[in-house]
């Protein structure tokens, strides 16, 4: 026992400064595990029997096969399944056949925040959602639908919105338009 005005040992500072790391190693945190091609399912069922949270979300679409249709489940972000564990049970993921890595920098695993898979969950409970192809501002676009239909434009990203640089060049002259982002797909 340390008496009013007697100096700690050493040792003690140190324990007590590394006690936060320790907790956080402790805390689960959401990962995005990537996995085999078409093994997203597989992986969230096995790692569930294995008592490790996992959220797969799906959406639902008509497939055809040999001229029949079938409604299917498929995974909202192919080749991802989002997995809570501590950092020191990462293995228990890594373990599990079809699982590739813990997506991360430099090799570590890096957590995503809390509040945003939340927010995925609960919005993805009333609304439909469907995967898109990433864009990023610079890339072009060809406009699918509606009066602008055909044009081609650069994407520019302005207060969380999509717009669109459309130019034409026979007159040197270009507009930015607001459209949004399922009337556009990635020019080849």
């Amino acid at each position: 026992m340390v008496e009013k005005g007697e100096a700690l040992p050493d040792h003690e500072p140190a324990m007590l400064g590394s006690m936060p790391s320790a907790m956080n190693e402790m805390k689960p945190n959401w990962y995005a595990a990537y996995t085999k091609p078409r093994h997203e399912k597989n992986v969230a069922s096995q790692l569930g029997m294995r008592e490790v949270e996992t959220y797969l979300p799906l959406y639902r679409t008509i497939h055809n096969w040999n001229g029949r249709k079938a409604e299917v489940d498929l995974p909202l972000f192919p080749g991802y399944v989002f997995v809570k564990v501590p950092v020191t049970e990462r293995v228990r993921v890594l373990e599990q056949p079809g699982v590739v890595r813990l997506v991360g920098v430099n090799g570590k695993a890096t957590p995503l925040p809390d509040d945003e898979i939340e927010q995925l969950r609960s919005s993805l409970a009333f609304c439909k959602a469907e995967p898109y192809p990433f864009m990023v501002p610079g890339e072009k676009v060809r406009i699918r639908t509606g009066p602008m239909a055909g044009f081609e434009g650069k994407i520019l990203r302005r207060k969380g919105k999509l717009r669109l640089l459309v130019s034409l060049d026979l007159i040197q002259r270009s507009i930015v338009i607001e459209l949004d982002a399922g009337s556009a797909r990635l020019a080849s």
